[in-house]
């Protein structure tokens, strides 16, 4: 089963990214992405961003992955 779980990009160098995940950070690539910016929420697979999403549903779907205690730092 493949699972991309939704970010909020922090800080950008590059075609890296510094990402928060509802409160646990990660560097991922950010190639795949047109025109990233900072505030920009994204879903990120294996390391990569590979879709903007919507702020609404980035943060439902953090909400729900928080009470089914899905995202977890061996996880993201």
């Amino acid at each position: 089963m493949c699972l991309a779980v939704p970010a909020k990009i922090v800080s950008i160098r590059g075609a890296r990214a510094l990402v928060d995940f509802g409160g646990i950070r990660r560097e991922v690539n950010i190639a795949l992405i047109e025109s990233p910016k900072e505030g920009d929420y994204v879903l990120v697979h294996a390391g990569f961003a590979i879709q903007k999403i919507d702020e609404r549903e980035a943060k439902e779907t953090i909400k729900i992955m928080n009470e089914f205690e899905i995202l977890d730092e061996k996880m993201v």
